[in-house]
């Protein structure tokens, strides 16, 4: 999906502990209601998520469909498969 990617990357993981590749933005997981703003206005528009583990935004995630977001989609066990399968983490700075 990131070779071709046409959707905004969420990290929504607190405390930052790293990011993938391509992250369009970092909202934390507890404020993305608060932040629908910096989201597309079309709720049809495809979200992808992530955190460290999943779990933050798994919560991020069913808080968006609650707002009518019908495209979302959660990294499914976050940062860490994503390095388990073998893919690199960025620090900010590098």
């Amino acid at each position: 999906m990131l070779e071709q990617k046409d959707f905004p990357l969420i990290n929504v993981h607190i405390p930052y502990q790293g990011e993938i590749e391509g992250t369009d933005q970092f909202i934390p997981f507890d404020q993305v209601e608060a932040n629908l703003g910096k989201l597309p206005a079309d709720k049809s528009a495809r979200l992808v998520l992530y955190c460290r583990s999943g779990h933050m935004s798994v919560i991020a995630a069913r808080a968006l469909v609650k707002r009518g977001y019908t495209d979302v989609w959660n990294l499914d066990g976050g940062m860490i498969a994503w390095e388990q399968a073998g893919y690199p983490l960025r620090q900010r700075g590098r």
